[in-house]
């Protein structure tokens, strides 16, 4: 009787697998596209906004942000694609579009995070965090509106809900950013 049940709910995970499994395939291109992009433009954009006005709040110096930026470009981009790309695997999903959506994933978190190392190298800091906040703002919105669009919800209230949250990530980065150099001060 155990060994049923245990069958049984192997049967019906397996089923479930193969039911997302078949809807990522079988979903329309656009929203095959937007998948692939999604988890990595999230991402790179919040993440990107943290770093530049934590680092700012810690240290004024723009090669300490553009290092860090791009080692995030790098690192945590590579690091990351490799876990959807494992996750997609257990996931059984088919190789070939497990390899796509890992590419798309990297490659739309290198364009992001080259995008805001453009802007930190090409401004004077204070400018460089106003515009870097409004491009990641601008992007995760229209990111959001595109999402909300193919899943049918209404657009405002998922930019209102991605929107706070990267508020609200770069508040602590910019709180921690200026706590860190008053805990490691001399008294």
């Amino acid at each position: 009787m155990r060994i049923e049940r245990h069958q049984a709910a192997d049967v019906n995970a397996r089923t479930a697998a193969g039911h997302n499994i078949v809807r990522l395939v079988h979903a329309p291109r656009g929203m095959r596209r937007l998948r692939r992009i999604s988890f990595g433009g999230t991402a790179a954009i919040v993440t990107s906004m943290g770093v530049i006005v934590g680092l700012n709040a810690a240290t004024t110096q723009k090669t300490a942000i553009v290092g860090s930026l791009c080692i995030i470009a790098l690192a945590d981009n590579l690091t990351d694609s490799l876990g959807v790309h494992v996750y997609q695997e257990s996931e059984r999903l088919a190789e070939r579009e497990a390899f796509r959506t890992t590419v798309a994933n990297f490659g739309t978190r290198l364009l992001v995070s080259l995008s805001f190392i453009a802007e930190v190298l090409l401004l004077p800091m204070p400018a460089a965090i106003l515009v870097s906040i409004g491009w990641g703002l601008l992007l995760l919105a229209g990111l959001s509106y595109l999402l909300a669009k193919a899943r049918s919800v209404n657009p405002v209230s998922e930019i209102c809900k991605h929107c706070a949250i990267a508020v609200a990530v770069i508040a602590l980065s910019e709180a921690v950013g200026a706590w860190i150099p008053r805990l490691l001060s001399p008294p």
